[in-house]
């Protein structure tokens, strides 16, 4: 028999392996149970010249505020949890969309150099003078306008004047918008440009004239150009849609698009500003962006006031009322919404990104100005996906300040983040939804999801009757409409059949919505030679 002595040691040795086990089991769970801090943002601010340097205000812990504040409160606070996709009857029983994979671009990639046929520009016929209107993508396409129709008439181009009476009231010039320098310099085999009027021209008669709308080469060559007989100086009252959608040469086309996509950079400012935007986002992983086109300026023109409130409605008809320029006074919110006119809530959103399958922790940025009615109308929205982020909560008021009081300038941050985003989503078929669009087609046909807002308030209108579940059985459906409206490449459509006159004209799709065939080729490649042809 073992001694008495013995067996107590090997007692106490078994003991000490139990506690030791314990002891490293709990300083597992210790570690794994600790809150690690991860700083989302990147560190490092794009290295910039000088006058274009982003402020940061750095707190004695070396970090910089506005992280400080992101870093506390990464999800807004909400009332009830984020509800999931799969919270949601049925829903992952339906064959959700690829959700971040882009459409097949089929081998499309720019092609806008000149042709063999094409010259330098001439001796100058005269001066053309712009005043753009709208907003900033109204603008961009107008002066993008206008460097086709510069070239046309043979005139030397005049940086165009960017509207400051528009319903933003903004007083921005074009440098503070566009990168000036690298306009001109760009487009110098193209156009001329200068950037003002010289003296001896200023106190000259001008021609003012409001060309045509979607107006081909016969108009300006014929009618426009013969101003030149009695005028040196030429203004174009607006700008907005001035030049045909069709029928244009090819190399007015692809001007069209050089100078669209390649001159029209913004500033410096704004391009840095805009790419920190773009870090930020994509420090959260692939990221939505959404033009959320829910503010009082839209809602006001569109008549759109389903789920708003009487005292909401009556202040946006007193704006549309008190807006001279908006001619249609007197509108039918509930028949717009049915025609599919009207901007998608943010309730209706937050249930088609939940149909399509995306997940509650997407990353979303919302390229809108000031949303109208604030957290009162985004409350679904924020409930099913707290990431939501916008250029006020991505950066800090002093790294905005600069462009603040400016909305064009603001928009371009917004426009710069959707075009980098892995997919966007529009709510309304707006300028600017069209200019992203376009430009992401350009790019390499980035997924970018059109909603079909006339069947898909239908659908919403069924779930809120009881006649419809959310989850499998409106999942389903949104999904099968959506198959198709991803971005894939497909040529630019052409007018409504029936319609006539300016009515077909203005039917077309826009050349900066779809910029195929004019500015896109397909390259082929051939298997047994190895070379590559591209074809139109």
């Amino acid at each position: 028999m073992m001694a008495p002595a013995k067996r107590r040691c090997r007692a106490v040795a078994v003991m000490r392996k139990i506690i030791t086990c314990a002891i490293c089991a709990f300083a597992m769970v210790a570690v794994l149970s600790v809150h690690v801090h991860v700083q989302v943002f990147p560190s490092r601010v794009p290295v910039l010249p000088d006058p274009y340097k982003l402020p940061t205000t750095t707190t004695q812990k070396g970090m910089t505020e506005q992280q400080q504040s992101w870093s506390r409160e990464v999800v807004p606070p909400h009332s009830k949890a984020p509800i999931a996709p799969h919270q949601l009857e049925g829903v992952n029983a339906v064959p959700a969309l690829k959700l971040w994979k882009p459409p097949s671009y089929r081998d499309y990639s720019p092609c806008v150099d000149p042709s063999s046929n094409y010259t330098a520009p001439g001796e100058s016929s005269g001066y053309l003078l712009v005043h753009t209107n709208g907003g900033l993508n109204q603008m961009r396409a107008g002066i993008c306008d206008m460097v086709a129709v510069a070239r046309i008439i043979n005139a030397t181009l005049v940086v165009p004047e960017l509207d400051k009476n528009s319903f933003w009231q903004d007083t921005s010039i074009f440098s503070d918008v566009f990168d000036e320098d690298y306009f001109i310099s760009s487009l110098a085999s193209d156009v001329k440009i200068v950037r003002k009027l010289p003296k001896d021209m200023s106190g000259v008669t001008k021609a003012v004239k409001n060309f045509r709308s979607w107006s081909g080469m016969d108009y300006y060559k014929e009618e426009i150009s013969s101003l030149w007989e009695d005028y040196k100086v030429v203004r174009a009252a607006k700008s907005d849609s001035r030049l045909a959608n069709n029928n244009l040469p090819p190399d007015i086309q692809k001007l069209r698009c050089r100078a669209c996509y390649e001159a029209l950079r913004f500033s410096p400012q704004i391009d840095a500003m805009g790419k920190l935007l773009v870090d930020r986002m994509r420090a959260y992983g692939p990221y939505i962006a959404l033009h959320l086109r829910y503010e009082k300026d839209m809602l006001a023109f569109s008549g759109c006031t389903h789920g708003l409130s009487t005292a909401e409605a009556d202040e946006l008809k007193k704006i549309r009322d008190d807006t001279s320029y908006w001619k249609i006074k007197d509108i039918d919110s509930e028949e717009q919404r049915s025609k599919g006119y009207c901007p998608l809530t943010p309730t209706e959103v937050a249930m088609f990104l939940t149909a399509l399958g995306y997940p509650s922790n997407t990353p979303i940025y919302i390229a809108a100005g000031e949303i109208y009615g604030g957290d009162a109308h985004m409350g679904e929205l924020l409930t099913r996906y707290p990431l939501l982020m916008s250029k006020e909560k991505l950066a800090s008021v002093e790294e905005l300040e600069p462009f603040l009081k400016h909305a064009s300038q603001m928009a371009a941050l917004d426009y710069i983040v959707s075009v980098a985003s892995a997919v966007f989503i529009p709510t309304y078929s707006g300028n600017m939804a069209r200019a992203v669009e376009g430009h992401r087609r350009y790019l390499g046909h980035k997924k970018t999801v059109t909603p079909d807002r006339k069947l898909l308030v239908r659908l919403f209108d069924k779930v809120e009757r009881g006649k419809l579940r959310e989850g499998r059985p409106l999942a389903t459906r949104v999904i099968e409409l959506h198959k198709k409206r991803q971005g894939s490449p497909r040529k630019r459509k052409g007018p409504i059949s029936g319609t006539k006159g300016m009515d077909r004209l203005r039917s077309e799709e826009s050349f900066y919505v779809n910029p195929l065939p004019d500015c896109l080729c397909q390259r082929q490649s051939s298997l047994s030679t190895g070379t590559s042809s591209a074809i139109r």
